[in-house]
C-alpha cells in the first residue's frame, strides 16, 4: 500500500480506499447509506425524533445522552449533508445540554437523561465542546448561517465562551493554555490532564481557517502540539495509548482507570488517520505509527485481537465493563478505527484491516452483547473515511 503524501487540504481530494481495494463504488455507497440507516432510522437506531424540531442520539446501553454522542452525531450529519438532522440535533444540545448562564455559560452537560431532560452531570467533557465547534464552523461553511440557525455564531458563542472561563466556581478553558493541550475536563484539577483520544489536530487547524476570533495562531499551535504529544502518548512496540495521561504523554492512572488501552483510545488511530488525510503535517511519523500499530494488532491475530491491552501489549488484570459485561471482546468499534489507519498504511498487511472494516457487521455479538451506540458510530466514521466521504467542509461546498 502507498500512502498519499499530500493532504486533502492542499489537493482537495480525499482517498477512497474501499474503491482502491477493489470493491465496487456502488456497493461502497449501499453500504454507507446502510450504516446510516441502521443508526438514524432502522430499529435498532440511536437517534430519536422529539417533537416537530429536535432530536437526540442515545448512548443506550447507559440510558443517556452524552455530548459525545450529540456531537457525533452533528459531525455525521453535516459530513452527510443532512440539514434536518443537524439542526434537530443541535436544538435538541442546546436546550437541554448547554448551559445558559453562570460560570459555565455556553458550556454542555455531558449527561442527561434524554426522557425527562434532567442532568445527570453539570460538568463537561472536553471532547463534546471540540466536535460541537468543529461541526458549527461545517455547517456554517456548507449551508450558510441565515436558514434558521446562525450556526457560526453558535460556534463562536462557545469559543467566546471557553476563552472568558477565569476559574471562577473551578470552570477553565477547555483547551490547557499554558500547555496548548486540550485538557480531560475544564474544571479544577481535570484541567491538569488529558484524554489521548481528545486530541484531534486536525479540528484546530480548521479552528484556525473559519473561527475567525484572533486566536488563528494559538490553534494552529495547539495542533502542532498535539502532533508532537501523540508522539509521546503512543507506547514504542505496540503504538497503544493510554486512556488518560498527562500532558508530557505519560499514563495518568485514577485507581483502575486511566493507564490502560480501552473504549477512549480507540479513537486514536481513526484521528491521527485524520490529521493525516486532511493535512498531511507530520507524515513520516504517522505512517510508521499505522505500521506500529496495526502490525501489533495483527501479531494478536487480524480477526481476534482484543479491544483492551495494557499500553505494553500484555493482558489487564482488570477489565473494563460495558453494558453490564466484563469481558475483552473483538470490537466492531476498534476493528472500524485501527481500519481507518490504513489511510497511512504502508503495507500489504494494511489491505487486511480495510477489508476486516468492509466485512464487519453491526450485530449482537455471542453473547448477546451489542452497542449500536459507540461501536456503530466508530464503525460508520470509518465508512465514512475509507470512502472518501469525511472531510474539510468549506465555505459554499455542494451537498
Amino acid at each position: 500500500m502507498k500512502p498519499w503524501e499530500a493532504g486533502a487540504w492542499e489537493t482537495g481530494k480525499y482517498r477512497n480506499v474501499f474503491l482502491e481495494a477493489g470493491y465496487p463504488q456502488a456497493e461502497i455507497d449501499a453500504k454507507l447509506a446502510k450504516a446510516y440507516h441502521d443508526l438514524f432510522e432502522g430499529p435498532d437506531k440511536v437517534y430519536f425524533e422529539v417533537g416537530d424540531s429536535m432530536a437526540y442520539v442515545s448512548d443506550i446501553k447507559n440510558k443517556d445522552a452524552r455530548t459525545e454522542g450529540l456531537s457525533y452525531g452533528l459531525m455525521v450529519a453535516v459530513q452527510l449533508d443532512k440539514k434536518e438532522v443537524f439542526d434537530r440535533l443541535w436544538r435538541w444540545t442546546k436546550k437541554y445540554m448547554q448551559h445558559q448562564g453562570g460560570p459555565r455559560d455556553a458550556y454542555f452537560a455531558w449527561s442527561v437523561d434524554p426522557k425527562t431532560g434532567k442532568r445527570n452531570s453539570d460538568g463537561s467533557a472536553s471532547d463534546g465542546e471540540l466536535y460541537f465547534v468543529t461541526s458549527l464552523l461545517f455547517a456554517s461553511n456548507r449551508w450558510g448561517n441565515d436558514t434558521g440557525i446562525n450556526y457560526y455564531a453558535e460556534g463562536r458563542r462557545i469559543l467566546d465562551a471557553m476563552w472568558s472561563k477565569d476559574g471562577t466556581m473551578g470552570i477553565k478553558n477547555v483547551l490547557n493554555v499554558e500547555h496548548k493541550q486540550i485538557n480531560f475536563v475544564p474544571e479544577g484539577d481535570m484541567y491538569d490532564w488529558t484524554n489521548p483520544s481528545y486530541h484531534v489536530p486536525a479540528f484546530f487547524e480548521v479552528w484556525a481557517e473559519y473561527a475567525k476570533d484572533g486566536r488563528e495562531q494559538f490553534y494552529r499551535d495547539c495542533a502542532d502540539t498535539a502532533r508532537v504529544f501523540l508522539h509521546r502518548a503512543t507506547h514504542p512496540q505496540t503504538g497503544l495509548t493510554p486512556d488518560y495521561s498527562e500532558f508530557s504523554g505519560a499514563p495518568h492512572s485514577r485507581g483502575r482507570m486511566g493507564d490502560a488501552f480501552r473504549y477512549d483510545s480507540w479513537r486514536v488511530p481513526m484521528n491521527i488517520a485524520m490529521d493525516y488525510s486532511w493535512y498531511a503535517k507530520d507524515k513520516k511519523w504517522q505512517q510508521e505509527y499505522g505500521s506500529r500499530i496495526q502490525n501489533f494488532l495483527y501479531s494478536q491475530g487480524i480477526e481476534t485481537y482484543d479491544d483492551q491491552y495494557n499500553i505494553d501489549g500484555s493482558r489487564p488484570e482488570w477489565i473494563l465493563q460495558a453494558g453490564g459485561f466484563q469481558k475483552l471482546r473483538h470490537s466492531l468499534g476498534l476493528v472500524s478505527t485501527a481500519g481507518a489507519a490504513s489511510i497511512m498504511g504502508t503495507q500489504a498487511k494494511s489491505w487486511k484491516f480495510v477489508d476486516e472494516v468492509w466485512n464487519a457487521k453491526l450485530e449482537p455479538y455471542e453473547d448477546g452483547y451489542f452497542d449500536p451506540y459507540y461501536d456503530g458510530l466508530l464503525y460508520l466514521f470509518s465508512l465514512m473515511h475509507l470512502s472518501g466521504n469525511y472531510k474539510i467542509i468549506t465555505p459554499g461546498q455542494a451537498g
